[in-house]
């Protein structure tokens, strides 16, 4: 069977709702317009399904000129996609073990996300003088390692991701978990559980976790890490409501060195002005040797 891209998904509010692709642009930091708004609480400390599961529930949409969210029982907040902010609007943002700089989108969108999520809480874009990037350690160990990596960029940025800009999901590897989930009596869990940037086709389960390195046309992906999971999963985009499963039944088969493993984080090299993805693209998967 031919490996190609199955589906294609962005999230422009890191931890709410995504947006579903036929074709989408892509930057070395990530699918256009990904994860690059944050809510954040008083402290500048980020928001997440975690701690907040009705954030999946918000749904962005984007056209030419704005970012659109729409929220059960809450009015359409538009927000400019308009930049051109000098360092003096930098807001010292942490997104896990790293800080970087946010962009206020003011207090209409500030009061938005409070009402919606009752509480303190503002909305924040990748501030133009942001730098951050790929935990270095992670890109050194995959170009020590491979003989692709002769060329390959070692810096790569990152807007509002937790750690890397794509995440790569085999739908074998989800049609698997969700044979095992509903043999245990539970329903199957939806791809969207899982976050994927890029979803692929034609790999056996699990033979993501054999690859370095995926190419499609110009572009390769390296892939750095396979991804770690986190009761994240467990909250129900449908809903916004968090339960025990998918995580516990893959905790019981995916976990390793006490990590739950699912899917690949990526970076990207070859990327052009114009550089799209498109579903149907044809993958050529690179394994480990």
């Amino acid at each position: 069977m031919t490996i190609s891209i199955l589906s294609l998904h962005t999230y422009p509010v890191k931890s709410c709702c995504g947006i579903t692709h036929t074709q989408v642009s892509v930057t070395p930091g990530g699918l256009a317009h990904d994860r690059q708004w944050v809510v954040a609480d008083e402290h500048g400390v980020f928001l997440s399904q975690r701690s907040q599961p009705r954030m999946a529930l918000v749904q962005p949409a984007l056209d030419e000129t704005a970012l659109f969210l729409n929220a059960p029982e809450m009015p359409t907040l538009r927000v400019s996609l308009r930049k051109g902010e000098t360092a003096a609007d930098a807001t010292p943002l942490s997104i896990g073990h790293s800080v970087t700089l946010g962009l206020d989108e003011g207090d209409t969108a500030a009061h938005w996300f409070s009402d919606y999520l009752g509480r303190a809480c503002r909305l924040y874009r990748v501030h133009p003088n942001a730098h951050r990037l790929v935990a270095a350690q992670d890109v050194t160990a995959w170009r020590e390692t491979h003989p692709e990596a002769e060329g390959f960029p070692q810096e790569h940025p990152l807007g509002f991701a937790d750690a890397f800009p794509f995440n790569i999901v085999n739908q074998a590897s989800l049609d698997d978990l969700n044979a095992r989930l509903v043999a245990a009596g539970h329903p199957p869990a939806g791809l969207l559980r899982f976050r994927p940037n890029i979803v692929i086709q034609g790999l056996q389960p699990y033979e993501e976790d054999e690859l370095c390195s995926l190419h499609v046309g110009d572009l390769t992906f390296a892939a750095v890490s396979r991804a770690t999971r986190c009761t994240m999963i467990n909250v129900d985009p449908a809903t916004g409501e968090s339960g025990v499963e998918p995580l516990a039944t893959l905790s019981a088969y995916r976990c390793f060195e006490e990590r739950v493993l699912f899917g690949l984080n990526a970076v990207v090299a070859g990327v052009s002005r114009g550089t799209v993805l498109s579903v149907g693209d044809r993958v050529l998967p690179v394994h480990e040797a």
